[in-house]
């Protein structure tokens, strides 16, 4: 059983940054939006270092907060040994975890953090994960520049980055509980179509969360996947209806619903900040859902494998919310 019940842990604020084709799409009250992907620094890397620097020192700021005050910090992204996060967190002074779970790297942040503040009195811990469109998919797919075409199955990494403040302090949102994924592989080898890759991890993590805790899906207002776009999405409900006798009703795709279909963005989008861009500034300020379970999904391959020709394994992490 890889799912617990939590007491007393709340999300208490986010801040969030988008970029700017994030920022023409379906959301338009980001914290902050970025107009130039060098975001005034000499590479796309550093860009994205910034980024998260920036989502980090506004939640302290608008929480009359120190980094003296965050007792952990964990954070996740997309480039190589998360080099973005590890630089990141050089420039504080906080206990630093840095975790890998490609897509599903924030709900994974949010369950290290919680764990973490149960086990204490008081306190904060900060999430943070980021991702960028033209760091990314030089390094998972081929440089924008080389014009390669892409099929109708792919999804682009959404750049933007969210900061998530935890605490024991009663807030609107609690986190409730949550269920740490496993990982599987069907097989799949086209790194163009990672919604097939990762809608049997999600469906398997929903149902063992279902099963663990003694519910059903219709326990829940919303459930909110990560990146699996519109071809993913599909597979999902076909998948948990054939395999696991659930029928998939109260569900949103954060992948692909972040962009209008007049940006014409393929199959939608991927990368770990869009699943919490599309919660803290969409769902939670909706105030439409009481009880939502976020699932975040992963492909967890690189360059090296694929070129190898190996198939791609996928996880997913879940995490329920309950909101006031």
């Amino acid at each position: 059983m890889a799912s617990k019940k939590l007491n007393n842990i709340y999300l208490k604020d986010s801040f969030s940054l988008a970029g700017p084709i994030e920022a023409k799409g379906a959301i338009s009250n980001f914290d902050i939006v970025m107009n130039d992907y060098y975001y005034h620094e000499k590479t796309f890397e550093q860009a994205e270092i910034k980024m998260q620097k920036v989502v980090i020192d506004n939640i302290l700021h608008q929480n009359h907060l120190t980094e003296q005050d965050i007792e952990l910090l964990v954070a996740g992204d997309l480039s190589n040994q998360i080099s973005v996060s590890n630089y990141t967190a050089s420039f504080y002074q906080i206990p630093f975890l840095g975790v890998y779970s490609a897509c599903a790297s924030f709900p994974e942040s949010l369950i290290i953090a919680s764990e973490f503040l149960e086990a204490k009195r008081k306190g904060y811990s900060l999430c943070v994960t980021s991702s960028h469109n033209l760091h990314a998919e030089k390094q998972f797919r081929f440089p924008i520049e080389y014009g390669a075409p892409k099929p109708l199955t792919t999804t682009l990494t959404a750049t933007g980055a969210v900061s998530a403040l935890l605490t024991k302090e009663k807030s609107k949102t609690r986190i409730e509980s949550y269920t740490i994924g496993t990982v599987v592989d069907m097989g799949i080898k086209d790194s163009t179509n990672m919604g097939a890759v990762m809608a049997p991890a999600s469906a398997k993590v929903i149902t063992d969360h279902l099963k663990d805790l003694n519910r059903t899906i219709d326990y829940y207002d919303l459930i909110l996947t990560g990146d699996l776009g519109t071809v993913g999405t599909k597979i999902l409900k076909e998948y948990l209806k054939q395999a696991y006798r659930i029928i998939l009703k109260n569900h949103r795709d954060a992948g692909s619903e972040i962009y209008l279909k007049s940006q014409k963005m393929y199959a939608g989008a991927s990368g770990p900040v869009t699943l919490p861009l599309f919660l803290f500034n969409k769902i939670l300020k909706q105030e439409k859902y009481h009880k939502i379970l976020i699932v975040g999904t992963g492909s967890l391959h690189n360059a090296v494998y694929v070129n190898q020709k190996l198939s791609i394994p996928a996880i997913a992490h879940a995490v329920s919310l309950e909101v006031e």
